[in-house]
């Protein structure tokens, strides 16, 4: 796996909004004066763009309004506000009446690990799936946020796209294309399946991989790039039991998804997350990673109780 970094995948989501809106007008970038923008030109779609201020429910419930006229607005603020402070919004007027705006949700899991539990991320996965008609993106690097954001322009119904804050490691450039709806297989194997969401829990779940391939155990890797909805066709095609990876809370997000999938053909998933509390204390995101149990020989060690060794 390359360890080169490359954009973060919210600047990545920034770079390819900014080059599509002179080209469609059709899209309006409506923000919550995050800085993502700032400075950066539009050029002739300057008028296209809002700045509503910090006010997530006014910046979900405009959105709904353009959408009504026609528009596809893009909708910029951070991830656990998106989910929770404005989640009424989105329930009631984005999934409720189905409308095309896309929610770039930035600094999720524990990316604005500088800022502590309230800026923390962990319960957005769980509550953007439930909602009807939501699709739900998580690139795992800067390219696949770009095909994602196009793939995704023209979805009827609402979109969830979480995006990372700070540069992480490239994927392969010979992968499978990203595609919403089908997983990416990043690593082939028999033994055991490791289902991987987000920059970070995708290089781990790699890593993971190679030191079970040192002990003689081969275990496929699937990027679950679209948690909703969920490739239930992908996770069909091995009988191996199953370990999750993510940078959320292990209940509710994609380790919830596929053990659902899976609840009735009788196979053992086991859930790599952060465990049922706060990570109360603020930090870089990898050590916070680290602290919570997400790391490569965690991974390992699950994927070892899986198979009963």
């Amino acid at each position: 796996m390359t360890t080169v970094l490359t954009a973060s995948s919210r600047e990545a989501y920034r770079d390819t909004l900014l080059a599509a809106m002179p080209l469609d007008d059709r899209l309006v970038c409506l923000d919550s004066d995050t800085g993502l923008f700032l400075g950066k030109d539009f050029g002739t779609a300057a008028d296209r763009y809002l700045n509503l201020g910090i006010a997530e429910q006014n910046l979900l419930g405009a959105a709904a309004g353009l959408a009504r006229c026609g528009r596809i607005p893009f909708v910029n603020t951070m991830a656990t506000f998106a989910s929770t402070r404005a989640l009424e919004t989105v329930k009631i007027d984005l999934s409720y009446a189905h409308l095309p705006v896309r929610i770039a949700a930035t600094h999720s899991g524990l990316s604005a690990g500088n800022l502590g539990p309230t800026h923390h991320s962990l319960e957005d996965l769980a509550i953007m799936r439930l909602l009807p008609g939501m699709t739900v993106l998580v690139p795992a690097d800067a390219a696949a946020t770009v095909a994602l954001f196009e793939q995704c322009r023209d979805l009827p119904g609402p979109v969830y796209l979480r995006l990372d804050r700070v540069p992480t490691p490239t994927l392969p450039v010979d992968l499978p294309p990203i595609q919403i709806g089908r997983a990416q297989p990043l690593r082939q194997g028999s033994d055991l399946l490791l289902v991987c969401c987000g920059p970070y829990p995708v290089q781990l779940a790699v890593q993971a991989a190679e030191l079970l391939a040192a002990r003689g155990i081969e275990a496929a890797v699937l990027n679950m790039h679209t948690v909703k909805p969920l490739d239930e066709q992908a996770l069909a095609g091995s009988e191996a039991p199953v370990v999750t990876i993510e940078e959320h809370w292990r209940t509710g997000g994609l380790g919830s998804a596929v053990a659902e999938a899976l609840a009735e053909t009788g196979r053992r998933v086991l859930r790599v997350g952060v465990p049922d509390r706060f990570v109360s204390m603020a930090g870089d995101q990898r050590f916070l990673l680290e602290r919570s149990g997400i790391t490569a020989e965690s991974i390992e060690h699950a994927a070892l109780r899986a198979l009963g060794r």
